[in-house]
């Protein structure tokens, strides 16, 4: 039987300088999962199928390998392959798991439970994201795609059973409630969001509803920036406009998807001449950072990273925890049922098969005997046909009712792998 194999790390295990190192996006992320497609008919050595879910928070790899040490092999040399990072570097901060204890972490992480921030909404969205861009590359199979739904319905489930999503929602909530704990009232500041994906979007609206009169976008697209303003009456810059941006603001959240640092020491410093040291607040959602860790050194300028939210998570999360025993319940649930999908399915084609050579085998000795009884009738040669395919089936129906038992629990493969033996399925020699 296969395993399912989970490689991974996240932001409880790895800080965001390991993070942003081995994070996949775009181009990146279709590369690596390109590398799981089945070549010429066999297996590619980085798994036979494989999901990504790289977010800000965590990296995770999913793939079905032969042995869980194998996979574990197996997603180690991908990470290093793609990052062109020694596995030395990154291989005290990952965690593993294989089969049930993958799945309940995969169920957990989209039920929100595992997440910096509580019962957030965004990790549903980015795995489902995960399991769309890996169907879409074909990288994922039977046993992933059937594994990630699942967890998205255990999400689901979490989400509208339980109230582990209420209040604070996202890392965008969390930072906006660091520039409110920094300046107090938010209401005279002149705040910059650059990007314009999902994160600016939340921030944006936080802070209007928060009263901020002073929104500016700016997106390395403008057409993007101009839009995100325009639902909040914000003023939008143009990427090439980042320099007068910077003086501009008090507080820069930022969360692009670029590959490296787009803020700078030099950029700051040319800024803070102009802002007459007037204190600049930068908060970097973005994995990997979009703020160079130099700038943190600069006078009157004010650095915090995705890690320095965590302390901030910590005042809000009581009334969640609450309703972890609740959503822990809904995990459990979804784990037993993809377990017992999972389990079955070597037992199922077992079934299959010793059927099918048993009466592959009956066809064959009863046209052997019709042939040495030339004289019997049409009906007595159906007669023999029915007694021989009744001795057949009563012959098969206890071991199939075993089979069948044993299909959703932990050692039903073992049944099968028995019952391929006894009945010879496997056996390459023909039976005459």
């Amino acid at each position: 039987m296969h395993s399912i194999v989970l490689v991974g790390l996240n932001h409880k295990v790895a800080p965001v300088e390991v993070r942003e190192r081995l994070a996949f996006g775009g181009s990146g992320l279709k590369d690596a999962l390109g590398l799981f497609q089945s070549h010429d008919g066999a297996c590619h050595p980085y798994g036979a199928e494989g999901v990504i879910l790289s977010t800000c928070n965590r990296l995770e790899v999913y793939t079905v390998a032969s042995c869980g040490s194998e996979g574990q092999d197996a997603v180690c040399r991908l990470l290093e392959d793609c990052h062109g990072e020694s596995r030395d570097s990154f291989l005290p901060h990952l965690y593993t798991s294989t089969n049930e204890e993958a799945a309940r972490h995969l169920f957990s992480v989209a039920a929100g439970l595992d997440s910096m921030v509580l019962g957030e909404h965004q990790i549903l969205g980015q795995v489902t994201e995960a399991m769309e861009t890996a169907l879409s590359e074909k990288a994922a199979g039977k046993v992933l795609s059937s594994l990630f739904r699942h967890a998205i319905e255990a999400g689901k489930r979490a989400r509208t059973e339980t109230a582990i999503s209420e209040g604070t929602t996202s890392i965008s909530h969390v930072a906006v409630e660091l520039a409110r704990k920094i300046f107090g009232d938010l209401r005279a500041c002149r705040v910059l969001l650059i990007g314009a994906g999902e994160m600016a979007e939340t921030a944006a609206r936080v802070l209007v509803e928060s009263g901020v009169e002073s929104v500016s976008i700016l997106n390395r697209t403008q057409e993007r920036a101009e839009r995100l303003a325009s639902q909040f009456e914000a003023q939008a810059f143009g990427w090439e406009e980042l320099d007068k941006a910077l003086v501009w603001a008090d507080i820069v959240i930022s969360s692009t998807a670029a590959p490296h640092a787009i803020i700078r020491p030099n950029q700051v410093r040319r800024a803070n001449l102009k802002r007459r040291r007037r204190p600049l607040f930068l908060i970097d959602i973005a994995v990997p950072r979009d703020v160079d860790p130099g700038v943190s050194r600069i006078d009157s300028v004010y650095l915090y990273d995705i890690d320095d939210l965590e302390a901030v998570v910590e005042n809000s999360l009581a009334e969640r925890r609450r309703e972890v025993p609740k959503v822990q319940t809904i995990v459990e649930e979804a784990e037993r049922e993809f377990m017992a999908w999972y389990r079955s399915l070597d037992v199922v084609p077992t079934i299959v098969d010793v059927r099918k050579q048993a009466h592959w085998m009956r066809e064959v000795e009863v046209e052997k005997a019709l042939r040495r009884l030339p004289d019997l009738s049409s009906d007595e040669q159906e007669i023999v046909r029915a007694m021989a395919k009744r001795i057949v089936n009563r012959l098969l129906h206890h071991p199939t009712i075993c089979l069948k038992e044993h299909a959703s629990c932990s050692d039903g493969y073992q049944y099968a792998e028995v019952a391929r033996d006894l009945f010879g399925v496997d056996r390459k020699d023909e039976q005459t």
